[in-house]
């Protein structure tokens, strides 16, 4: 809990992350985690997961965005990378967090970025929006409702629910009723105690519920989990009641247990995989590394074998 709560405060640490960024060996570290800066460079590592049968989920990393200049960068990001999906046929939806496209600046400038990228990606293309600390939650279901069912619907988005935060029982509930795509995950911020489970044991057994009642009852939800005991627990659950492996996808991080996400697939399970590009890679990793302390020595292993 020390490595994980010291990692975190790193991840936010603007000094750190302006070294990190101009220093080699943490560069080399992030591309265990981190597919590609540009565009461009992401054609490669997606094909090669889509060949082992894998999709993508592709996410260009960037938050708490408050200029106007880099909040435009990051939109047109978007608008040129549901071409280059198209264009070279990539087997790859996108995530994208709100508070990269002005979430902190203005809800109405949030949410006409987010019609745009909503309106270019088309009824063949869909759109995570991703989950962020707990003082970014309520404000980004508020905007999520306002696309799905405002004035214009869109939805070809779905939303990230964390099983360690106290609210997402009811949360999911909503989510089930109005049958939007669902990712499941545990959570990667530090959260108080008022908000978010504090024990492991806790976050796991809100994580099994609330997975079991999106496989009975959800709309092709994402099970994102590296634990061995979280994977084992949702296939029982759905062998036990009979719920094909098409209703459902698991979803694992670019550059973490490969090995399992290789296996799934074998055995039969749609399996994503979250693939972020770009420069603004520190605080992601970060995270990745707080979440599974072990993550840094199989990045300190990549960068010795290089």
């Amino acid at each position: 809990m020390l490595a994980r709560a010291v990692l975190l405060q790193m991840a936010g640490n603007k000094k750190i992350e302006s070294f990190a960024r101009t220093n080699r060996l943490a560069a080399s570290m992030a591309a265990r985690f981190i597919a590609a800066e540009k565009i461009e460079q992401v054609t490669a590592p997606v094909r090669a997961l889509n060949k082992q049968g894998l999709t993508v989920s592709l996410d260009f990393l960037g938050e708490s965005v408050t200029n106007e200049q880099e909040i435009a960068v990051v939109v047109d990001t978007y608008l040129r990378l549901f071409q280059h999906i198209r264009a070279e046929d990539l087997d790859s939806n996108v995530s994208i967090k709100l508070t990269s496209v002005g979430l902190d600046l203005d809800p109405d400038i949030c949410y006409r970025n987010m019609a745009r990228i909503l309106n270019a990606a088309g009824p063949d293309q869909f759109v995570r929006i991703d989950m962020e600390g707990s003082t970014h939650t309520q404000r980004t279901l508020d905007l999520f409702w306002r696309l799905w069912e405002g004035g214009e619907p869109h939805k070809n988005t779905g939303v990230v629910i964390q099983s360690y935060l106290h609210r997402s029982e009811a949360d999911i509930k909503t989510m089930i009723e109005k049958q939007v795509r669902v990712r499941l995950c545990k959570g990667a911020y530090k959260e108080p105690a008022t908000v978010a489970f504090q024990e492991k044991s806790e976050v796991d057994a809100n994580f099994v519920k609330l997975m079991q009642e999106l496989l009975l009852h959800g709309n092709y939800p994402g099970i994102a989990t590296h634990d061995s005991k979280m994977i084992d627990a949702t296939k029982q659950f759905a062998a036990e009641n009979n719920i094909p492996s098409a209703r459902y996808e698991f979803q694992m991080l670019y550059g973490v247990r490969r090995d399992v996400q290789q296996q799934l697939r074998q055995e039969g399970y749609n399996v994503r995989v979250y693939t972020p590009f770009g420069d603004h890679w520190y605080p992601y990793m970060m995270r990745r590394l707080a979440e599974r302390p072990a993550n840094l020595w199989f990045g300190l292993r990549s960068m010795i074998g290089k």
